[in-house]
């Protein structure tokens, strides 16, 4: 009898274990699916405008333009771990494959400044166009390639030389780019509503396609769909083949968008949009729905998605009255309130 008992004690265990497993197994999913949320406000300070900023998953780091520096923020505790200052008038961030550099297209100096990642230290200054703005490295050539708004060209750098190598002429005012991980690299053509895509090893530009949208700004990228997501006014995220360059769906998101992201664990893409919406699109089913439309701030119109902690870190500030426009500034922006520079963490 207790030989017996014994069997209907362990099996009861068994089968309670089996239960809890598939407990679990049910849990996790529903867990993903949770709605996303902002669940922290990082109060920064400091004035001045913005624009990119960057995730860097496996160091835990937020690298935010703000005015005339780069700060650098501890993920883990929202605190600034540093910042790379005696800048000019920074616009975006990119890092090299090794964790050793980092690279700032400092617009108002028409410069790329090189930092060391290690220490923030500034190890060196490359002229460029005139005004860079996205800039973004080529894992496969090694290259790093800043887009410059005013020049309408692209300046190609050495990483391991620290110097220019070519100047590729584009069709138009460049926005945000995009690259494959094997020498192709994307980009926003802002004023022409078009795409080009760029070859890194010939430095040169081979195709350009109608963005499906007007005055494209943001881009996020699907490499192993082969989908570009150029983020446009009119309340549009286009939906771009990037092997033929045909549009195979337009999205809904908020007005004023001037940043996306691209979530490719659970086929999201992101766009965040002046107006003070994150919008979330489902890419993994037909039909491109809007599955939500996150309240953040007005005026949180540029976004940095960390893979590794799956969030989204917007940058944005209060803002006074807008001016009265004049002929000379028909679309006046208001003032930025003193101190009020802030990071709206998403996540779920």
């Amino acid at each position: 009898m207790q030989i017996h008992r014994s069997i209907r004690l362990s099996l009861g265990a068994f089968l309670a274990a089996a239960l809890l497993c598939a407990f679990i197994a049910v849990a996790r999913p529903a867990a993903a699916q949770q709605p996303y949320h902002v669940i922290d406000t990082w109060k920064l300070g400091g004035d001045g405008g913005w624009d990119y900023l960057l995730a860097d998953p496996p160091a835990h780091r937020l690298y935010v333009t703000h005015g005339a520096r780069v700060e650098v923020i501890d993920t883990a505790t929202g605190k600034p771990v540093g910042a790379i200052t005696g800048l000019h008038g920074t616009h975006g961030i990119a890092l090299d494959t090794a964790g050793k550099f980092g690279y700032i297209s400092d617009g108002g100096g028409n410069a790329v400044i090189v930092f060391d990642r290690a220490t923030l230290a500034t190890v060196a200054t490359i002229p460029a166009g005139t005004n860079p703005d996205a800039i973004i490295f080529e894992p496969a050539t090694k290259t790093v390639w800043a887009f410059n708004g005013r020049s309408k060209d692209a300046t190609v750098i050495d990483a391991a030389a620290q110097k220019v190598v070519a100047t590729v002429p584009l069709p138009g005012k460049p926005e945000f780019a995009a690259v494959d991980g094997k020498g192709t690299i994307f980009n926003n053509i802002e004023d022409k509503n078009e795409i080009v895509r760029l070859d890194a090893h010939t430095k040169t530009l081979t195709a350009t396609w109608a963005a499906g949208c007007e005055s494209p700004s943001g881009l996020a990228f699907d490499v192993a769909g082969a989908r570009l997501f150029p983020v446009c006014d009119g309340k549009k995220m286009a939906v771009v083949d990037s092997n033929s360059g045909k549009l195979l769906a337009t999205a809904a998101i908020g007005d004023g968008p001037d940043a996306a992201g691209w979530n490719a664990a659970a086929k999201l893409a992101f766009a965040s949009s002046g107006d003070g919406i994150l919008s979330v699109v489902d890419a993994g089913n037909p039909g491109y729905k809007t599955i939500q439309s996150v309240a953040t701030q007005r005026g949180a119109r540029t976004m940095a998605y960390d893979s590794g902690a799956d969030r989204v870190y917007l940058v944005t500030a209060e803002f006074g009255p807008r001016p009265a426009a004049t002929p000379e500034n028909p679309r006046p922006r208001p003032a930025i309130v003193p101190g009020s520079f802030s990071i709206i963490v998403v996540g779920r």
